[in-house]
């Protein structure tokens, strides 16, 4: 059987050496997650959207549909704020601040955060916060 591409395995060197990290997003460890939070987010809009005028009446009709798109609308929420967080997280920004501005502002707010996030995963290099003193001291303690 011949050996087939895998198209989500990183390219390696012709020494069958893994190629070094290049800092793009899709590499980074945090991009899963914001992606997770995308899909979770257009799920939740979809699910708003099914409680507008054009197909409210629709909606309504079935207390069954009504519970169902309301149950879906809660879970793809809280996916989507979980998912948020594990991105900032990953990212080693605030979880806290980053979900909140997600949820006191909901749709405009969570397109705002993964832009964002997407945006500080991007950056090749740059610290996501600034070190503490007692930080660097560990960190030096611990190449020492």
């Amino acid at each position: 059987m011949p050996d087939l591409p895998r198209p989500w395995a990183r390219p390696a060197c012709p020494l069958g050496v893994v190629a070094p990290y290049t800092g793009r997003m899709k590499d980074s460890p945090a991009a899963g997650t914001l992606h997770a939070a995308t899909v979770s987010l257009a799920a939740a809009l979809g699910c708003v959207a099914l409680f507008l005028p054009p197909l409210l009446d629709d909606t309504l009709a079935s207390p069954w549909r009504a519970a169902a798109t309301g149950a879906a609308l809660g879970v793809t929420l809280l996916l989507h704020w979980i998912f948020l967080g594990l991105a900032a997280r990953r990212l080693q920004r605030s979880v806290a601040a980053w979900v909140a501005l997600s949820v006191l502002v909901f749709p405009i707010g969570s397109a705002l955060a993964l832009v964002l996030l997407g945006w500080l995963a991007k950056e090749p290099g740059a610290p996501a916060r600034p070190m503490g003193a007692a930080e660097v001291m560990r960190a030096a303690r611990s190449r020492a």
